[in-house]
């Protein structure tokens, strides 16, 4: 097959690592154009570098939840640790997460008489995942969730203040930490670990991991002074790792060349809530190692977003409080379309098949006693929510049929009232009131991509796998650059879970390893 750099018929491990947008970090693993193959892209992750200009027992690979958590606990069991940000700032993704970690039978859910077990989580889990997820990495997360919450609050000192739902749960266990960000975790976390005396270099992109003889993990080649996303920049360093590396790097929702090679339809036109340096690279060059990858054609897009925002934005804190107390309409015919506590998947799914924005809305009730106010008010001010006084006003803004729109908002209080979604069985809370006291509040929604499911494989204990399913010696990872724990579909509020459960176990047991060299 003639190799032009376009991706054609016959798609071979080979083209799909050169032609992935962020396979630039391999590409020192090259030859005459053409990716090497297995055996070949093993001796060239052999090659050595003639004098280490820094020796640590763990490299952490990433600053979000995983890997601070990872650099934590490292550090607690005695080994010199460095965690490498190619950004300019720690956090990743994980500083403008949405601040809900979903956790089974918390403090939170007590005082709110919700009843819930690590059984029903990883069931829960299962299903969205349509049982394609690794149940013995499932099982971890299920019943590592609380003490990882505890962890959070009772070692790094983070609030958790609220319980919320997400699509796809069987009950409320979304415990949201007090800003409703990430960042009141991850802060916390850096704080910690540099107090513990964990080294942290930003502005430093990982190039290579190099891999002995052996197929041991020994280090990495990086680039100092990077300056993002200027690949030519920076200057080249070679950092020793006598235990092993931990990759914590997450995933590749904003390598659009990466992630059509995987789902073709998610072309430019649907934008990322990540943060700019999710593309992926360090995850193609842990493959190029040996490392093995599973389920990458699985991506998440997130049924709550806004065309009417960048990036994240505030309209998901807006959008996710109301469901179960508000409906979603499709404008173009004033009428509900699909459950509004369905999981991430299937609306998305459901708006993309309608081919225009939804909007979701509520009232003065529902949006004052579900919506953080920080973020109602956020979304107002740059008008990706919008307020009214009456019904009539909400259809005249987003040209809906008023007659239709009336009676579907008639419709769905009678829903409420007898708490039993007739339509789509979207799950009705208690405490939900029919959407009749203004003022009322409405935004759009269009799907961004949110998560990549997919990425190295691993066992239990944070181990990655090569292709030769064995482990790779000195290599371990956690958060959204693993795959296998979701499956199909990432559960909302089960990000902050996974990335610490894991990014936990991999700083211990990577502490755990003998020194080489």
């Amino acid at each position: 097959m003639k190799d032009d750099g376009k991706v054609k018929k016959g798609l071979t491990r080979r083209n799909f690592l050169k032609s992935a947008g962020g396979a630039a970090a391999v590409a020192g693993l090259t030859t005459g154009g053409i990716a090497l193959g297995a055996s070949e892209s093993r001796a060239a992750a052999g090659v050595m570098p003639r004098k280490w200009d820094e020796t640590f027992d763990v490299v952490v690979i990433g600053s979000g939840f995983a890997g601070l958590a990872a650099a934590i606990e490292a550090k607690n069991a005695g080994a010199s640790t460095v965690v490498i940000e190619k950004m300019m700032v720690h956090g990743g993704n994980s500083i403008i997460n949405g601040g809900d970690f979903c956790a089974p039978d918390t403090k939170l859910q007590r005082e709110a008489g919700v009843k819930d077990s690590p059984e029903l989580m990883y069931n829960d889990m299962m299903k969205a995942g349509a049982y394609l997820n690794h149940p013995e990495l499932v099982k971890t997360v299920a019943y590592g969730a609380k003490d990882a919450l505890e962890w959070c609050e009772n070692y790094l000192g983070a609030k958790f203040t609220r319980l919320n739902f997400h699509g796809g749960h069987s009950v409320k266990r979304a415990n949201q930490t007090a800003n409703a960000s990430g960042s009141e975790v991850v802060n916390k976390e850096f704080a910690k670990a540099k107090s513990l005396g964990v080294v942290v270099h930003l502005r430093t992109k990982m190039e290579r991991l190099i891999v002995d003889k052996n197929g041991r993990a020994v280090g990495v080649e990086v680039k100092k002074g990077y300056k993002f996303p200027d690949d030519k920049s920076g200057k080249t360093a070679f950092i020793k790792a006598k235990k092993a590396v931990i990759l914590t790097s997450g995933g590749f929702s904003n390598d659009i060349a990466l992630r059509q090679i995987e789902d073709p339809r998610l072309t430019d036109k649907f934008q990322s809530t990540n943060q700019p340096g999710a593309t992926g690279e360090a995850l193609l060059a842990a493959c190029m190692a040996g490392a093995m990858d599973v389920q990458m054609d699985w991506i998440q897009l997130g049924p709550w977003t806004s065309p009417d925002e960048k990036g994240f934005g505030y309209v998901p804190l807006f959008c996710e409080r109301l469901v179960g107390y508000g409906p979603m309409i499709d404008p173009a015919k004033g009428k509900r379309f699909f459950k509004e506590t369905g999981n991430r998947k299937e609306r998305a799914d459901a708006i993309i098949l309608i081919g225009h924005p939804v909007i979701i809305m509520g009232d003065s009730y529902s949006v004052n006693k579900q919506v953080f106010p920080r973020a109602l008010e956020k979304a107002m001010e740059s008008g990706a929510v919008k307020k009214f006084d009456t019904l009539e006003d909400v259809a005249k803004a987003y040209n809906i049929p008023v007659a239709a729109f009336l009676d579907e908002i008639k419709k769905w209080n009678g829903f409420v009232e007898k708490k039993k979604d007739s339509d789509f069985d979207c799950m009705i809370f208690p405490d939900a009131k029919p959407t009749t006291v203004p003022p009322f509040y409405a935004a759009r929604l269009w799907p961004k991509v949110h998560h990549t499911m997919g990425g190295l494989v691993i066992d239990k204990n944070a181990q990655v796998f090569g292709f030769d399913l064995k482990p790779v010696k000195g290599l371990y990872a956690a958060g959204e650059v693993t795959g296998g724990v979701h499956g199909a579909v990432r559960l909302g509020g089960v990000a902050m879970a996974d990335c610490i459960v894991f990014g936990r176990i991999a700083g211990k047991n990577a502490a755990k390893e003998n020194a080489w060299g």
